[in-house]
């Protein structure tokens, strides 16, 4: 390698005929933005070749092999070594400006993942379609978090130059605890595969753990029961808007058992939108399935023009309405009494907290020739503003 290839590789601080020119703390912190730049720079190309529907999968087919072994941080190399041959040593006393891989997390049950692939895994979450993508995310360091809600309203009064002033009523506050659920995968490799240097393990891993927390995330903000997991919004009491009350999500609908409305088939998409109080709309967004959409993206309004409208650009969610629509899956199909369509200020109405932090257990006994790796989060998610949350109902009343 070149001498000027090799400072280009290592953000042009280290030289290759004086490779002691940095602290050792200062080459790993140069190596490490290099190679943080390079992931930052593939997944952006990886972004904008995604579509709207494509949103669900971001990693797709193998990872690839590389013919010839590439120049290895220290991080990845340590993290290599423990995923590979169980290596321990390596991570000991590997500490970057506090970033670190110490034998104190081991006694929890793994190792911190490496600043570069925990951000790989993150970067897959946030851009499937699931409402986090929506909703407000928070980190905590707590096994809980609380939302203050304050839903009431402060009185008020009109006051004259000489009649005294009245006590007002005081607002009433609510407090919604979300606690955060472990949320696993155990995916496993032959220890053959893991002694052939090509084999991108790192790759391999993060693509396998972020499929799998990224599906169980978005099934769970929808319609988990809080049982262990987050509590999807589907799950809470649903009401007729009309006698909507705090704690309960209200409900608009079609007029028509299973369908739309015959007639005017676009009115009760009018009627959801204006369910939502003013306040909600400027950031409100609809969630749907792809089956629903494909029958709501052939409506017209009254002037023969569709309200269904595409993204003028890849990656530009479409807008009915004018308002931003998120395809999540795991909404029910239209059917009898089904909430189809669910319409909100989802950064408003459902809150996703987690522990920034995911570890990796390695365990190369339980399913000998293989080796399994366990790797955990956790992650909790509710509704935080009931208001901020309007369902379409696909029934007479």
């Amino acid at each position: 390698m070149e001498n000027s290839e090799f400072k280009a590789r290592n953000g042009g601080g280290v030289s290759a005929s004086h490779p002691t020119t940095q602290t050792p703390v200062a080459e790993v912190k140069t190596a490490l933005e290099g190679f943080m730049n390079d992931i930052n720079f593939k997944f952006q190309q990886q972004e904008d070749k995604l579509t709207m529907f494509e949103r669900k999968s971001v990693i797709t087919g193998r990872p690839a092999l590389s013919a010839a072994a590439e120049v290895e941080v220290p991080h990845q190399k340590a993290f290599n070594a423990y995923l590979r041959s169980g290596d321990e040593d390596a991570m000991r006393g590997l500490e970057v400006e506090g970033k670190s891989m110490t034998t104190a997390v081991a006694a929890d049950g793994g190792y911190l993942v490496d600043p570069q692939t925990s951000d790989t895994i993150m970067s897959v979450l946030k851009s499937s379609a699931s409402l986090r993508s929506i909703s407000n995310v928070v980190n905590v360091e707590a096994t809980s978090y609380d939302v203050l809600v304050d839903h009431t309203e402060l009185g008020a009064g009109w006051a004259d130059e000489v009649t005294g002033t009245s006590e007002t009523s005081s607002p009433q506050f609510d407090r919604i605890s979300i606690p955060l659920h472990e949320l696993s995968a155990l995916p496993k490799a032959s220890q053959r595969l893991l002694d052939d240097s090509a084999f991108d393990i790192e790759g391999w891993l993060a693509g396998r753990i972020a499929d799998k927390f990224s599906r169980a995330e978005a099934a769970a903000f929808i319609n988990g029961d809080g049982a262990d997991k987050p509590k999807g919004f589907l799950q809470h009491t649903i009401i007729a808007d009309g006698g909507w009350t705090w704690g309960n999500l209200g409900y608009v609908a079609t007029g028509a058992d299973g369908d739309f409305d015959g007639a005017n088939p676009a009115n009760s998409i009018l009627d959801l939108v204006y369910a939502l109080g003013a306040e909600y709309r400027a950031n409100a967004s609809f969630v749907m399935n792809s089956k629903t959409a494909g029958v709501v993206r052939k409506m017209k309004d009254a002037d023969g023009r569709f309200l269904w409208t595409d993204g003028l650009t890849a990656g530009e969610p479409a807008r009915l309405l004018g308002y931003k629509v998120l395809i999540a899956e795991d909404m029910p199909d239209i059917a009898s009494d089904a909430h189809a369509i669910a319409f909100g200020d989802f950064g408003a109405g459902y809150t996703v907290a987690e522990r920034p932090d995911l570890r990796v257990l390695r365990d190369p006994f339980s399913a000998k020739p293989h080796v399994l790796f366990y790797a955990t989060k956790r992650v909790g998610g509710d509704v935080s503003d009931f208001a901020a949350i309007k369902l379409l109902k696909f029934a007479v009343s």
